[in-house]
């Protein structure tokens, strides 16, 4: 595979609400430590209900069938993470507006606009134990790869993601949150890795599913 249309959206996001199915618990229980256990349930509702979303706002434009899917995507999980999640969308949205295909580049420029539309939402910088740490890394290792490599691919751009992903999770247990109910249970946070970063990770990987 070596591009992206907007007709393949659907079944993208498809193998990435199969990964949150087979993770829900795994994060509900994360989250219950430090926040309110709804994470995984979260991540579940909105990746699969934004499929068929996109199917209903589908245009040969990716860039606008994701800006106006990920608008709809946040009044299905109005949560704090659902929000910041289809803020990400929307961002890589706009950054993509005007292509038909996401190509290996165009694959990182999500990367980096979907990071950047979390911390504008978030209002939060890297270092803070958020989602951030997660997805921040990704577009940086994706970013890094096209300058090393410039004919990459795209699943060696989206392998350098979720590369940088992992490297963002396993940092995060060293950090203390600042943020909602997690800041409570500061104390009890460092050498656990924060749940939404780990959301992060899951949501790169289950995008690697579908480009692999």
């Amino acid at each position: 595979m070596d591009k992206i249309t907007a007709e393949q959206l659907p079944a993208l996001y498809e193998c990435v609400a199969e990964v949150f199915a087979e993770k829900k618990d795994e994060l509900c229980a994360m989250d219950a430590n430090m926040g309110d256990g709804d994470l995984g349930l979260t991540m579940q509702k909105g990746y699969a209900a934004l499929p068929d979303l996109i199917r209903e706002e589908m245009q040969e434009d990716v860039g606008k069938t994701l800006m106006k899917a990920g608008m709809r995507m946040a009044s299905v999980v109005p949560s704090t993470m659902g929000t910041l999640m289809a803020s990400g969308i929307m961002e890589a949205g706009k950054a993509l507006k005007g292509k038909n295909e996401m190509g290996p580049a165009d694959l990182s420029a999500y990367f980096t606009a979907f990071a950047a539309g979390i911390q504008k939402r978030g209002k939060c910088s890297r270092g803070e134990r958020t989602i951030l740490d997660a997805v921040g890394a990704a577009a940086d290792r994706a970013s890094a790869c096209l300058e090393a490599t410039p004919d990459a691919g795209l699943a060696q751009v989206m392998d350098a993601a979720v590369s940088g992903a992992e490297a963002g999770v396993e940092a995060s247990r060293a950090m203390m949150p600042k943020y909602g109910k997690a800041a409570v249970f500061a104390a009890k946070a460092i050498g656990i890795p924060d749940q939404g970063a780990t959301a992060g990770m899951y949501m790169l990987k289950g995008m690697a599913r579908y480009i692999r």
